[in-house]
């Protein structure tokens, strides 16, 4: 497939990239600096700027799928919602936060006490773009939440997926790795079980 990644020289955008090529897909892997952008097979990288709704849906079209990984408070939610549909693209994949996931019924991680302060613009941010694609009637949207900890590891392909709940291990860990949330999102590229939902992904 053609998928286009903004955000592609980010933690996750990277491993995301990474993961794709690895796979055989066509990637525009799009960056304010596409140098910064590892050189892989299969992989193209182009110069893009998030907050430019008009260029950035010419740099989506013609592509299957494009994924956003970019920080929610260094973007509009709807510029990009605004770009994934003026480029006519199939699929429009969100890297999520994990602040809007529930601890329990009707209470949000990011409400918690010990949500760190220095997050909690960012979650509250996430949160609000994915209420915003809940309205969306056109699009076909998935929103990928990463568990409490989303963090450099090993990728080992071994991991649970969840909807709207906080995931956590027997420990009560909260965590994932960017290696294997990639594989997650590339997992629903290739085999879509979510459209128009948010899923959670995590050990």
């Amino acid at each position: 497939m053609k998928i286009a990644v903004a955000g592609a020289s980010g933690r996750a955008g990277s491993e995301i990239t990474k993961e794709l090529s690895r796979r055989g897909h066509a990637v525009t892997a799009i960056a304010r600096n596409p140098e910064k952008i590892a050189t892989l097979p299969n992989v193209t990288s182009t110069k893009g700027d998030v907050l430019d709704q008009a260029g950035l849906a010419k740099l989506w079209a013609g592509h299957d799928v494009a994924v956003s990984s970019v920080h929610f408070l260094a973007s509009d939610p709807l510029k990009l919602i605004g770009a994934a549909k003026a480029s006519g693209v199939g699929r429009y994949l969100v890297v999520g936060g994990a602040g809007s996931l529930e601890v329990a019924p009707g209470v949000k991680l990011v409400t918690t006490p010990g949500f760190p302060a220095q997050y909690k613009a960012e979650a509250e941010a996430g949160g609000a773009f994915l209420d915003l694609l809940r309205e969306e009637k056109d699009l076909n949207w998935t929103f990928i939440s990463p568990s409490a900890l989303f963090i450099e590891g090993e990728r080992t392909g071994k991991f649970r997926l969840g909807t709207d709940q906080l995931l956590a291990d027997a420990n009560g860990k909260s965590w994932i790795s960017f290696a294997d949330y990639a594989i997650a999102l590339a997992d629903e590229i290739e085999r879509p079980a979510h459209p128009r939902q948010r899923f959670t992904v995590g050990y």
